[in-house]
């Protein structure tokens, strides 16, 4: 009988996995509001760059045969987003080098707005609507500040459609104050979302690189993605 149940599972696996085009729709939040200066803005952008064309992480988009769709914006001020790169199917290295050079292209759209992060993840929402269709869907928030314009991440979670989304977070903590009682403590409390949700920290934009190379290894390779029970707010 045990047998026979987990044929049947795999059957359902193997039946639901061929009805996608991939198996993890991953969108990529970078924050750009106004405590974000010039220089930490080319540090993060380089850093994500880095981070995607990094053996490690192409390693990690091509582990499998079914592949990984791909989008990144950016975010400040209540109805200041814009997206840097629109949804594609990452199926091929020559894919991913030609994502990542069209974010090496891209130039900051905003620089003088506060960070309504709840605006932010609403926008992610609507852009997760138009994705591929994939076995998983996940929203990194990358940031180094608290939300202090219009609603929070909480509210985003209860008016915006996040059901079966996981959101994790890049916490850039570069302020002496923020620490474990600021900024850690937000993502922790109101950002991390969804099954197996995560983040990652970065003492600094110096270390963004790092911290987005780590974070895109364990979201992408495959016994990351299928572990479901993994404890909600876990640290690196």
């Amino acid at each position: 009988m045990k047998r026979a149940i987990c044929t049947v599972t795999l059957a359902l696996w193997a039946g639901a996995a061929q009805a996608v085009e991939c198996r993890l729709a991953l969108l990529l939040a970078l924050d750009v509001s106004s405590s974000v200066d010039a220089t930490e803005d080319q540090l993060q952008r380089d850093g994500l760059v880095s981070a995607l064309i990094s053996p490690e992480v192409q390693a990690a988009f091509f582990a499998t045969d079914q592949p990984v769709a791909l989008a990144v914006y950016e975010w400040s001020g209540r109805y200041n987003q814009e997206v840097l790169l629109d949804w594609r199917v990452i199926d091929s290295r020559a894919a991913l080098v030609e994502a990542a050079e069209i974010i090496a292209d891209s130039t900051r759209s905003h620089n003088d707005f506060p960070t309504a992060m709840g605006y932010a993840l609403g926008y992610g929402a609507e852009m997760l609507k138009r994705a591929p269709r994939c076995l998983r869907q996940t929203i990194d928030m990358a940031g180094d500040g608290q939300n202090n314009e219009g609603f929070g991440p909480l509210v985003a979670y209860r008016e915006f459609p996040f059901d079966g989304v996981t959101v994790n977070g890049l916490v850039v903590n570069a302020a002496d104050f923020e620490g474990e009682v600021g900024l850690i403590a937000f993502y922790k409390g109101e950002v991390l979302h969804g099954p197996g949700a995560f983040m990652i920290i970065a003492n600094g934009f110096d270390e963004y690189e790092r911290a987005m190379r780590r974070k895109l290894e364990r979201e992408l390779t495959p016994p990351a993605i299928g572990a479901l029970e993994q404890s909600q707010g876990s640290s690196g």
